[in-house]
């Protein structure tokens, strides 16, 4: 009879252990699917919202890429206006005239600075996002190699560059400084290079390059043959192709290449706009397109 008893008890032990496991693993798995529930309730209940990003030409084929990857990286409820891509110069006058925008991403850091000045972003959101390097390039199988800053100076090709208006631009002109084609005029008058603005200046005498709007212009100079050689960014050769490196001019002869980036002043979406401009910047995925576009991140 006690073994029986006992037999009983060893029984019902088990038998409520069991159930206490049942109860616990239920428990697990009810709050498991209430966290996916409440995950997918905050996703569905995001507060729409569309981003205004005024872009540096040059990020064209490279930002319209990223943006679709946020989208899809958890943020369905962003969607994105038509960004519009200019000269940096061009793009700080669209603000003053009051077009809207979230975010202003230049490529130049003087740009950037009129845009402080003029009260065009929050100066406190500013953040340097990209370098690029300024190159020599001209149309895919002309032959041309090992083309330097002397040879242009030496009257040996046709050239295309940015005008005031374009930061590529500048960057061509402070490094054309240094071998007298470019002379500064104003105050960077008897400077050259890194130490001048890279406008309001002219060409010595004997030089006419052709002058464009935009440095993706600028680029498609050189990739139609209209001239012999374009200064172009590396990220250019990767956006538009046809071109091809043949010189690169030497990083002494100008500023550094940065791209800055900040929030409008006028921005109605600045939480959205930070969160979008942090994951540009960290997001694994952000920078692999940025690279694969000939980017490197500042």
């Amino acid at each position: 009879m006690a073994k029986a008893w006992k037999k009983l008890s060893i029984l019902a032990l088990a038998a409520a252990l069991a159930a206490m496991v049942a109860m616990v693993g239920c428990s697990s798995e009810q709050k498991s699917e209430e966290a996916t529930d409440e995950k997918a309730t905050t996703e569905t209940t995001a507060e729409p919202v569309e981003l205004q990003v005024f872009a540096a030409n040059s990020l064209s084929k490279a930002m319209e890429e990223v943006q679709a990857a946020y989208i899809e990286d958890g943020h369905s409820n962003v969607t994105f206006a038509d960004t519009q891509y200019k000269s940096s110069g061009e793009l700080n006058e669209m603000l003053g005239a009051g077009s809207y925008a979230d975010l202003l991403i230049s490529a130049s850091k003087n740009s950037m600075d009129t845009a402080v000045k003029e009260g065009y972003v929050d100066e406190g959101t500013r953040v340097d996002m990209f370098k690029n390097d300024l190159v020599i390039v001209s149309k895919e199988g002309s032959g041309l190699k090992d083309v330097t800053l002397q040879d242009i100076a030496d009257g040996k090709y046709t050239f295309c560059v940015g005008d005031e208006s374009v930061p590529a631009g500048n960057y061509a002109d402070q490094a054309l400084s240094t071998v007298g084609v470019y002379i500064p005029s104003g105050d960077d008058e008897g400077k050259t290079g890194k130490d001048i603005s890279g406008k309001n200046g002219s060409f010595a005498e004997g030089y006419n390059p052709v002058l464009d709007t935009s440095v993706g212009n600028v680029c498609k100079h050189a990739q139609s043959g209209d001239v012999d050689v374009a200064f172009v960014y590396t990220s250019d050769v990767y956006r538009f192709g046809g071109v091809e490196i043949v010189g690169t001019v030497p990083a002494d002869t100008h500023k550094n290449i940065v791209y800055p980036g900040a929030i409008t002043s006028q921005s109605k979406n600045v939480e959205a706009t930070q969160e979008f401009l942090d994951w540009c910047q960290n997001s694994g995925k952000a920078q692999e397109i940025w690279q694969k576009w000939g980017f490197e991140l500042a």
